[in-house]
């Protein structure tokens, strides 16, 4: 599993290359390869897999499994970019280089899922960042997650801008024989050019879409998220039409959009990319952001009235957000109350004290 006859270099020590988990006996070690210039991995030993997400919702909290922390596809906008932080990395090329990599989760998910306390509740993949960048190619862990919680009755959604989803389609579509399987492919920018700019290492487009029409040839559903739409960069009326005409060509079943919004953490990394590419964008993006991290209510509106006919006029469905996780809302949860008002006796029911926590 971890580049076995790779040429690799390995850390002199665990506290020069991964500040703030150095002194835990979880790093195995800390690798570098060819194959991934400029790239760190930092094989780490999790102690759980699960994590519970609380949410001011109808929900009282969703679940999540993040086998990677850290991201290479570079997305100079991703929400998730603070989060490095807490792993004294900063939340620029720390996070698109430095990369957490959970080499037992699908072990450890197995054991949490298999206990008599576990609850099936959904369990959403790519909230934080996503379980199908580069390295999942080498690292193979999303099969044997997938085979945890299918094999346990655990709905399972996936979020991704990876193509490589499709080398897991026979064992997506043999999981939706024992259990909701949702998924979703993120696909924001339409520009090529503008797309390499502001997400480096994705897959273009083009590579998506078509990984959108093989989930749907191997007879599975498939929305598109459609976000974030970039303020004066991709919310022109020609953009969004193209976008929506190929994503209906593509075959999704439905697109879920919104703005971009800025956290801190992640603004002064956007802004920076701003003032060297689009300088003269500058001053309006400060006014639009300058009361807080999203942008302001009368510019959602605006981009509502202008997609929702183009959405109308494609055919295409608005899909639906999981307000726990923000990614792909189970169809599992719809099985949360029966007709009559009623929980189910089996799935979803509430978990024990015996709870997983954050490794």
């Amino acid at each position: 599993m971890r580049w076995d006859g790779q040429k690799i270099t390995e850390s002199a020590g665990a506290s020069e290359t991964l500040p703030g988990l150095g002194n835990l006996s979880g790093l195995v070690r800390s690798v570098r390869t060819p194959e991934f210039a400029g790239i760190t991995f930092h094989e780490v030993l999790a102690k759980s897999a699960l994590n519970k997400v609380p949410t001011s919702s109808q929900m009282p909290f969703g679940w999540t499994v993040n086998p990677y922390r850290g991201c290479s596809h570079a997305c100079t906008y991703c929400f998730a970019r603070p989060t490095h932080a807490y792993l004294d990395f900063n939340a620029g090329e720390d996070f698109d280089r430095q990369i957490v990599v959970k080499v037992n989760v699908a072990d450890v998910l197995h054991r949490e899922v298999t206990k008599a306390s576990w609850g099936r509740h959904p369990v959403a993949l790519g909230t934080n960042t996503d379980p199908y960048q580069r390295a999942e190619g080498r690292y193979a862990l999303m099969p044997d997650i997938i085979k945890a919680l299918a094999g346990s009755g655990t709905p399972l959604s996936i979020l991704t801008k990876g193509s490589l989803l499709r080398r897991d389609l026979p064992l997506l579509a043999e999981a939706s024989t024992q259990v909701p399987v949702d998924l979703a492919m993120s696909i924001a920018i339409y520009d090529d050019e503008l797309q390499q700019s502001l997400e480096a290492g994705t897959p273009s487009a083009t590579a998506r879409l078509a990984t959108v029409s093989a989930v749907r040839e191997a007879g599975l559903d498939c929305g598109v998220f459609l976000m974030p739409i970039l303020p004066y960069l991709t919310d022109s009326r020609e953009h969004l039409d193209e976008a929506l005409t190929r994503v209906k060509q593509a075959g999704a079943t439905s697109v879920l959009f919104s703005a971009l919004h800025l956290k801190p953490g992640v603004k002064p990394w956007f802004m920076m990319w701003l003032q060297r590419e689009r300088p003269e964008l500058l001053g309006r993006y400060a006014s639009l952001y300058a009361k807080g991290a999203y942008a302001p209510k009368e510019y959602r509106t605006w981009l509502a009235q202008r997609m929702v006919p183009l959405m109308r006029k494609h055919g295409l469905a608005r899909g639906a957000e999981d307000p726990a996780t923000g990614t792909v809302r189970s169809s599992a949860l719809g099985r949360l109350r029966n007709d009559a008002g009623e929980r189910p006796a089996v799935a979803f029911a509430a978990a024990g004290d015996d709870q997983p926590t954050l490794f």
